[in-house]
Protein backbone atom coordinates (compact mmCIF):
# COMPACT_ATOMS: atom_id res chain seq x y z
CA UNK A 1 0.00 0.00 0.00
CA UNK A 2 1.02 3.39 -0.82
CA UNK A 3 2.65 5.14 2.73
CA UNK A 4 1.99 8.85 3.49
CA UNK A 5 4.57 11.10 2.91
CA UNK A 6 6.01 12.69 6.19
CA UNK A 7 5.82 16.97 5.58
CA UNK A 8 8.91 18.37 5.74
CA UNK A 9 9.64 22.32 7.42
CA UNK A 10 11.30 24.98 4.63
CA UNK A 11 10.96 28.37 3.38
CA UNK A 12 8.87 29.62 1.12
CA UNK A 13 10.80 30.22 -1.81
CA UNK A 14 8.33 32.98 -2.77
CA UNK A 15 7.55 34.85 0.63
CA UNK A 16 10.09 33.48 3.18
CA UNK A 17 7.61 32.08 5.12
CA UNK A 18 8.43 28.64 6.98
CA UNK A 19 5.88 25.59 6.08
CA UNK A 20 5.43 22.40 5.90
CA UNK A 21 4.46 20.33 2.64
CA UNK A 22 5.18 16.69 1.02
CA UNK A 23 7.15 18.65 -1.77
CA UNK A 24 9.54 21.66 -2.11
CA UNK A 25 7.60 24.52 -3.63
CA UNK A 26 5.90 27.59 -2.62
CA UNK A 27 3.44 27.63 0.38
CA UNK A 28 -0.63 27.19 0.30
CA UNK A 29 -1.49 30.93 0.41
CA UNK A 30 1.25 32.01 -2.85
CA UNK A 31 0.00 29.31 -4.57
CA UNK A 32 -3.96 30.45 -4.30
CA UNK A 33 -2.56 34.11 -5.14
CA UNK A 34 -0.29 32.84 -8.32
CA UNK A 35 -3.94 31.24 -9.14
CA UNK A 36 -5.67 34.03 -9.02
CA UNK A 37 -3.07 36.59 -10.96
CA UNK A 38 -2.00 34.26 -13.13
CA UNK A 39 -4.69 31.59 -14.41
CA UNK A 40 -4.71 32.47 -18.08
CA UNK A 41 -8.07 32.05 -20.72
CA UNK A 42 -7.56 29.63 -23.33
CA UNK A 43 -8.23 30.05 -26.80
CA UNK A 44 -8.67 27.23 -29.55
CA UNK A 45 -5.95 27.63 -32.16
CA UNK A 46 -6.72 27.10 -35.73
CA UNK A 47 -4.72 24.86 -37.89
CA UNK A 48 -4.73 25.03 -41.87
CA UNK A 49 -6.38 22.07 -43.87
CA UNK A 50 -3.48 19.07 -44.64
CA UNK A 51 -1.75 19.93 -48.40
CA UNK A 52 0.31 17.59 -49.52
CA UNK A 53 3.99 18.78 -50.85
CA UNK A 54 4.12 19.38 -54.75
CA UNK A 55 6.75 16.56 -54.83
CA UNK A 56 4.24 13.94 -53.69
CA UNK A 57 2.77 11.62 -56.14
CA UNK A 58 -0.15 9.28 -56.01
CA UNK A 59 0.50 5.52 -55.36
CA UNK A 60 0.84 3.80 -58.64
CA UNK A 61 -1.39 0.54 -57.61
CA UNK A 62 -3.92 2.98 -56.21
CA UNK A 63 -4.34 5.09 -59.34
CA UNK A 64 -4.16 1.97 -61.55
CA UNK A 65 -7.90 1.72 -63.38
Amino acid sequence: MLEALDLTSFTCPRCGTTTAADFYGPCTSCCEQLRATMAGQTSELETADYEPKMNVTPNAVASKE
